[in-house]
């Protein structure tokens, strides 16, 4: 018999006590946004302490500005063991509106919805309902073996649904205690109820906002126009440059850093169907816009944009007014990819709008944040244990994909200590996370609980 069969054997046998431990976390109302919920916050960063130091971890309640961190150390067969940080968070959205929840958001329970068994209440599926699936796969090992199989640290933020405003913090005065080999995040979900997905990407992101200045003050359009620039139609025609026919980003050295997809794993997207039609129509369109040739998966997980978020100038209140405007605004955005450099970006598009002003008029940019993308290796060992270990468990294989945007811990873990992370979550689109009547899939929480104690196993090479 492996290592592993009896740990799965016994989160089969302890499920009904795993649930009872879900639904006392889930009675908690830890709403971080609203100050009145302070002390609840704190309530459940206790409850998780209290109920990781029965499962044998070092686990504290860590104060910060804002609401407290959980931090838990449990050691590994070895010294020489992998070591992983697991992170989840134990804060919840607000109800409201509360008329719209068929029950009370805060006493969970099990019920039947479409024929599927869930677990109903507000934390269910986001994220508390994920976070206590990694915690019953390590109380599982500790129970069958006295011992987890690789050394494991636990980071449960209880701010993350109000911007984690102490989490860098955090991090930077811990950074020494929190530093693994890697991290493991479960806050992420599946492709469809059957496929477990693993995310190795997250598109980055730069903003700016630019403003073309011409005349130093409105004109007249009937006494001006034709000899005076126009600064609305400058900064269209800059914009349109931007793209070309094929709707390739023009700005010189925008693709450097990016890297082809493997065909294994484009083959593996085209798989699943997803065609112009279904992804679009469901907006009211029908024709993709990104670079031809590629398809709807690719454009949204592995390829970088350059998106228009905003435009004014001129009058733009009730009626009409013949003017020329003084000045245009833009607000742009880039999705960055693989080894894309925000700061080479942003100097690439400064320098492509500037060539494009003309000499009597002039344009000021602000800046709106930048980030890099992270990306792991498609073929990375860990990336490649943890899709044999979902797929073992799951009856469709482990799908590894991307996302069209960003998770900020995943970033913070990779700038601050320096690991790259794996995403794996079970939650599903119709979870209704941050809605009323949120829920989480009983299969959800019981596969995922035996697919963490797999993706153990398997990081600490027994298999």
């Amino acid at each position: 018999m492996t290592a592993l069969a009896p740990v799965l054997d016994t989160l089969d046998r302890d499920l009904d006590a795993s649930l009872d431990r879900l639904f006392a976390l889930l009675r908690v109302k830890s709403i971080s946004t609203d100050p009145a919920y302070a002390a609840e916050c704190r309530k459940a960063a206790e409850w998780l302490v209290a109920d990781l130091k029965t499962i044998g971890f070092d686990a504290s309640v860590r104060d910060t500005a804002g609401h407290p961190m959980v931090v838990a150390h449990h050691d590994g067969p070895g010294a020489d063991s992998p070591h992983v940080l697991f992170y989840g968070h134990y804060d919840v959205q607000p109800v409201d509106p509360l008329d719209l929840w068929d029950a009370d958001p805060f006493a969970p329970e099990v019920k039947e919805v479409n024929g599927l068994r869930v677990i109903s209440g507000r934390g269910s599926s986001d994220d508390k309902g994920q976070l206590m699936t990694f915690v019953e796969a390590c109380r599982a090992w500790k129970k069958v073996h006295g011992s987890l199989p690789c050394r494991i640290t636990l980071l449960f933020e209880g701010e993350e649904e109000s911007g984690s405003p102490s989490l860098k913090p955090f991090l930077q005065a811990n950074a020494g205690e929190l530093k693994a080999d890697f991290a493991l995040v479960c806050d992420t979900g599946m492709w469809d109820a059957s496929t477990p997905a693993i995310t190795v990407g997250l598109r980055g992101l730069v903003g700016e906002e630019i403003t073309v200045h011409a005349a130093n003050r409105d004109l007249h359009s009937g006494v001006y126009g034709g000899a005076a620039a126009n600064p609305i139609r400058i900064l269209a025609k800059v914009l349109a440059d931007i793209h070309d026919e094929t709707g390739r980003v023009t700005i010189p050295g925008f693709y450097e850093g990016v890297e082809e997809t493997p065909s294994q794993i484009k083959a593996a997207w085209d798989a699943l169907g997803v065609t112009p039609e279904k992804f679009l129509g469901e907006v009211g369109l029908a024709i993709p816009s990104g670079e031809a040739g590629r398809s709807i998966p690719e454009l949204l997980w592995a390829r970088p944009t350059a998106e228009f978020n905003g435009i004014s100038g001129g009058y733009e209140g009730d009626g009409f007014k013949t003017v020329i405007a003084a000045s245009a605004s833009a607000k742009v955005s880039f999705r960055l990819v693989h080894k894309q450099d925000p700061a080479r970006i942003r100097a690439a598009f400064r320098a492509f709008v500037e060539q494009r002003i003309p000499a009597d008029c002039s344009v000021s940019f602000k800046q709106h944040g930048g980030s890099p993308a992270i990306q792991l290796a498609y073929d990375s060992p860990l990336v490649t244990k943890a899709v044999g270990a979902l797929s073992d468990e799951w009856p469709k294989p482990a799908l590894v994909m991307a996302m069209g945007g960003s998770i900020p811990i995943v970033g913070d873990f990779q700038t601050m200590l320096g690991m790259e992370s794996l995403l794996v979550g079970f939650a599903l689109d119709d979870d209704r996370i941050h809605s009323p009547n949120e829920k989480y899939n009983l299969d959800s929480f019981h596969k995922g609980q035996r697919s963490w104690a797999r993706i153990l196993d398997a990081i600490a090479a027994r298999r």
